[in-house]
């Protein structure tokens, strides 16, 4: 997207129900961000309270350089629709995801903000509530836990080691956005947005922050069914997003490696084994296409000839470890090859 009237940033903000906070948000705001190179993006998210009403009085304020907008949604569609909606209407070379409950610190973000303006190797940042010793205040253990394991399993499925996806401070390269296409309109954007991210081969850093959680009196809206949604975005993001050679690669591998499953212990022993590797072969089909899948389940079959009993057992994931090897050998020495889509 061409850059408008010379904006480096663009801070988007979702808003739903948050009139106790806007005014001190718009002060910090000034405080941090007060340039004529910076454009704040409000997305009213069809709030009920007098969120519209303090975000359109922000207009006749005489005391910012920056260009402000607010985009008004009639009906509430959730926080990722809100942010699509602003990042899509933004024009900055980056893109600044800030909450409007100031749980999280502007302070941080602008922090944030002079790391990556002055770094260019650097196209994404992620605030981390887990990874700083700054100040915290949060009692609430649950979400705590939840957004640990979710990033835990996050890790898992995309090879990744970060501390915090669901943090809402973020900010963004354009050169990120223009690779992206973000899907989900509730709090599963955070998965979305980071899985994508990964997906276009961009690395993501991360920068401590500090955190002050808000009760449910206080209006957070996040809740545990939300948590539990999470886990779904976190299998839909890893198994069911992909391309459609990918797809067919988890299925086909996910299938022979039920089958080398079968080839290990007895009775409900042997349907848990069969489980196990069936799990296991989608993970190795996300990493592997079918050439170099096919690899890997020739090299079992050929074990399954060696041996009988146990042996027969230990034959073929000896022979499954050799094949995983050349197939790793064949993807990383033709993975520049017009067929890469089948390694």
């Amino acid at each position: 997207m061409p850059q408008e009237n010379n904006i480096n940033l663009s801070i988007v903000i979702p808003v739903y129900n948050e009139d106790q906070y806007l005014e001190t948000l718009f002060d910090e705001i000034l405080k941090f961000f007060n340039r004529e190179n910076v454009e704040l993006i409000f997305v009213d998210d069809g709030s009920t309270d007098k969120s519209s009403e303090l975000l359109k009085s922000f207009e006749n304020k005489n005391n910012y350089k920056f260009k402000l907008k607010i985009i008004k949604l009639e009906i509430n569609s959730g926080k990722g629709k809100a942010i699509k909606v602003g990042i899509n209407n933004s024009f900055g070379e980056y893109i600044l995801l800030q909450d409007a409950d100031l749980e999280l610190d502007i302070k941080d973000a602008n922090e944030m903000y002079q790391i990556i303006k002055n770094n260019k190797i650097i196209k994404c940042i992620f605030g981390s509530r887990y990874a700083s010793g700054k100040l915290k205040k949060n009692n609430y253990f649950v979400n705590t836990l939840v957004g640990k394991i979710n990033s835990f399993i996050f890790n898992l499925f995309f090879s990744q080691s970060l501390s915090d996806v669901h943090c809402g401070l973020k900010i963004l390269h354009r050169s990120v956005i223009n690779k992206i296409n973000l899907t989900v309109n509730d709090f599963g954007i955070e998965i979305d947005l980071a899985s994508q991210i990964v997906r276009n081969k961009f690395f993501i850093y991360e920068y401590g922050v500090s955190y002050y959680f808000r009760t449910k009196m206080q209006g957070k809206k996040i809740t545990w069914i939300d948590g539990i949604k999470s886990f779904y975005y976190l299998l839909k993001a890893r198994f069911f997003d992909n391309s459609r050679s990918t797809n067919i690669s988890i299925l086909y591998t996910s299938l022979y490696m039920a089958y080398v499953g079968s080839h290990f212990g007895m009775g409900l022993g042997n349907t848990l084994f069969i489980i196990s590797f069936f799990i296991t072969g989608a993970f190795l089909g996300i990493q592997f296409k079918i050439i170099t899948s096919s690899i890997i389940f020739l090299f079992i079959y050929l074990g399954s000839f060696f041996g009988s009993g146990n042996g027969t057992s230990l034959s073929v994931l000896i022979f499954f470890i050799i094949g995983l090897f050349i197939a790793r050998y064949v993807k990383k020495n033709f993975l520049e090859s017009k067929f890469n889509y089948l390694l």
